[in-house]
């Protein structure tokens, strides 16, 4: 499935086209700085039902988020070097404890996830543009 996103608020057809395909409860965010991955993931916190406050968690890691169907962890491994740090947060644990876990710049983790299920979105920031893939 492919988007384009012109404005902020276009970013709401992606989720209202994506939320009935989540089939699985990881969710990689693939895109440089600034694509929207972030953006993306309050639109999808909000219509998931949550009411807090969704941050990029660049700095702390991990966020959690509660939603009425559970927990939703939004990761941001993108300070992390190698896949022992991964593992020292605590991964897995998040991974078997959630309703979704959306991970933000997941390719230092993402030949561990060889054998589960997951989906793929990428963002790609064209300067006028956001051009959107989801699988």
């Amino acid at each position: 499935m492919n988007y384009t996103i012109h404005t902020i608020e276009d970013w709401q057809e992606v989720v209202d086209s994506i939320l009935p395909q989540l089939k699985h409860n990881i969710l990689l965010l693939k895109g440089n700085l600034g694509a929207g991955k972030t953006t993306f993931s309050q639109f999808l916190l909000k219509n998931l039902g949550s009411e807090d406050e969704v941050n990029s968690p660049t700095y702390s890691i991990v966020n959690e988020y509660n939603t009425p169907k559970g927990k939703v962890f939004h990761f941001d491994l993108y300070r992390l070097k190698n896949v022992e740090e991964v593992y020292d947060i605590g991964i897995e644990e998040y991974l078997d404890n959630s309703f979704l876990c959306i991970i933000e710049w997941p390719e230092v983790y993402e030949v561990e996830l060889y054998g589960l299920n997951y989906h793929t979105m990428s963002i790609v920031n064209t300067g006028e543009n956001r051009e959107v893939s989801f699988d």
